[in-house]
């Protein structure tokens, strides 16, 4: 078998019906569904399972229920040999990432989750923040057109991608001057359909928050390496797996670094873990050549096996 990386999807890939039939063809599924809803008190899997998906998409919500799936697939992949030799999560992958490298116990990560949700949702007033995707503008572009149209207020890169497609977040009013700065620029804006302004300084109340809660929580040294989001560096311990989910909260996620880092394993095969697609494309935008394999569904599970084992 080739040597695998695990990549775990971050908030934006849940979806009404997530984990169903996964929990229904695999018992190591059922078993981290069933997990989730007795460590969280309400019943999780129905939502992730049922919808509706207005409620799916509350940040609160939505953190556990990818973390969930992801575990899901992590542990029936597992369960059949599959371990990969490196990791790395976006945002709030990097929790999904470090339960599957043994760092954390998976019913504190769900409601260590639960409880990031809830703090980065209370962080900023309904209205007040926003994020927009910026497209065709280099990194230096973006952070100089952040700086002018901050104007007292905040605005900054919130997510490197990829190259070209970069995230910015802030007070809604900043962000919009950014957009039209960057269309200006010959950029494009969109704006993201999102609750809060993540990873950006006005989620430092969030920060403070979530902090108490790491501190007291177990970390573990890691079964395998992670490239963190905040430095894309790769940690083995848990005290450092701690110190880069507590900046990680108020910092940019350095995807693109962190794929730079992981394509230097030259013969690597990538898995994206939980669920959607988002980082099999990341991934495509940074080198067409390397495969990645998704592991999302039973249907996709049972190709995914069949191919790395073949």
């Amino acid at each position: 078998m080739p040597q695998l990386i695990f990549l775990f999807p971050g908030q934006g890939s849940q979806f009404a019906g997530m984990g169903r039939d996964l929990a229904q063809a695999y018992p190591e599924a059922a078993a981290v569904f069933a997990a989730a809803d007795s460590a969280l008190g309400f019943p999780l899997s129905q939502l992730c399972f049922a919808g509706p998906e207005e409620e799916l998409k509350l940040t609160a919500n939505t953190q556990p229920a990818i973390l969930t799936h992801s575990i899901a697939v992590a542990r029936v992949l597992a369960a059949r040999g599959i371990r990969p030799a490196l990791a790395a999560g976006h945002s709030l992958g990097e929790y999904s990432a470090l339960v599957a490298a043994g760092a954390l116990e998976f019913t504190d990560a769900v409601r260590l989750v639960r409880r990031r949700g809830e703090l980065m949702q209370s962080a900023v007033p309904a209205g007040q923040g926003a994020m927009a995707a910026l497209l065709g503008l280099d990194a230096d572009a973006v952070e100089a057109l952040c700086a002018e149209a901050a104007a007292g207020e905040v605005c900054s890169a919130a997510n490197f991608n990829a190259a070209g497609q970069i995230v910015i977040a802030g007070h809604a009013a900043a962000v919009a001057r950014a957009s039209a700065l960057a269309a200006a620029r010959g950029g494009r804006a969109i704006p993201l359909p999102v609750s809060a302004p993540f990873h950006c300084p006005l989620m430092e109340p969030a920060r403070q928050g979530l902090e108490p809660y790491l501190r007291q929580t177990a970390f573990r040294d890691l079964e395998f390496p992670l490239v963190t989001n905040v430095d894309a560096a790769a940690i083995s311990s848990g005290a450092a797996a701690r110190d880069a989910l507590i900046r990680q909260v108020t910092a940019p996620v350095q995807w693109e670094r962190t794929l730079r880092l992981l394509l230097t394993e030259p013969d690597a095969v990538f898995c994206e873990l939980g669920p959607g697609r988002v980082l099999a494309g990341l991934l495509k935008r940074a080198d067409r050549s390397r495969r990645c394999v998704n592991f999302d569904d039973a249907a996709s599970i049972a190709a995914g096996l069949a191919a790395l084992t073949s």
